[in-house]
Order: C-alpha cells, then sequence, then structure tokens
C-alpha cells in the first residue's frame, strides 16, 4: 500500500470510530493545528471531548451513535443546563448528567446496567447511581486508548 493511502486509511478509522463527517473533521484538523503543542494530540484532545464522546466514555450509552442519540434525544444536561449538540466542547470542571426525568426511563437503567463495568478513563469521574460526571481535565494522548496513528492524518492534510 502507498503511503497516501495508510495515511487516509487512519483518517477514515478516525473519521468512523468518532462518528464525524468530513467537513467537520477537516475543521477539528484546522483548529487543532491553530492550537500550540502538537496537532495530532490536539486533534485527538478535541475528538474526545465532543459530548457525544464523553457520554459514551461515562457508560451512559453503549456505542458512540446512541450517545449521540442520546444528547440529540435532550437526555443530557451539562453543568445544569440541556445541550442537544452531540459536537458540543466539554471543558474541565464540566458536570455531564442524565435529566432527572429520563433517569427513570427502562432504557436508561438497562444502559447503565450493561456499561457499569466498562472501564471509566481516568480523565473522567462517573457515578453510575446518579448518572452524573465530571470532567476532571482534557485527556492527554496518554489517556486515549483509540487505536489511531494521529501523525498520519497530520502527514495527509499538510501535504
Amino acid at each position: 500500500m502507498s503511503e497516501y493511502a495508510l495515511q487516509l486509511r487512519e483518517k477514515q478509522k478516525a473519521k468512523f470510530i468518532y462518528g464525524v463527517l468530513e467537513k467537520p473533521f477537516h475543521n477539528y484538523y484546522e483548529k487543532a493545528d491553530r492550537m500550540k503543542g502538537m496537532t495530532g494530540t490536539n486533534l485527538m484532545t478535541i475528538l474526545e471531548s465532543r459530548l457525544d464522546n464523553v457520554v459514551f466514555r461515562m457508560g451512559f450509552a453503549r456505542t458512540r451513535r446512541e450517545a449521540r442519540q442520546v444528547v440529540g434525544h435532550k437526555f443530557v444536561l451539562v453543568n445544569g443546563k440541556q445541550v442537544n449538540i452531540p459536537s458540543y466542547r466539554v471543558k474541565a470542571g464540566d458536570v455531564v448528567e442524565i435529566k432527572e426525568s429520563k433517569k427513570s426511563i427502562q432504557r436508561m437503567k438497562d444502559i447503565v446496567e450493561v456499561t457499569a463495568a466498562r472501564l471509566v478513563p481516568e480523565w473522567i469521574d462517573v457515578n453510575h447511581e446518579t448518572m452524573q460526571g465530571t470532567v476532571k481535565e482534557l485527556p492527554s494522548r496518554e489517556m486515549i486508548d483509540v487505536p489511531v496513528d494521529e501523525m498520519l492524518i497530520v502527514e495527509l492534510y499538510s501535504k
């Protein structure tokens, strides 16, 4: 396989894992490029800090797609305010929780029961009983366990 094919495959893999389309993904790359530090690490941090991904990581959804749906259906509060935008970027210190009226729904109970054994990243604190979690800090690259070589994505976009 050519070098270009490897780079393209990594980009497509990252887009698929996070459920992001081409234009927003490119915008995330542009934003990561303007930030201080390494572009690839910044890109992964931006993708991890999306609200749908944080809801997935906290165990309030079985998949990222389901997390996107949970957010879109207005189940989620961030710092006490309803947010229904999956691409909303959470910040360090944000409190993410399931709305009180939605906690009693059987589907949410089933989801939390299934995902309770899932390992929660160290940059997030979660209480599954109250369906509430706190983003302690934005993740560094070492904290992100996604099998993507972000340097290939940076090489692809920097052409």
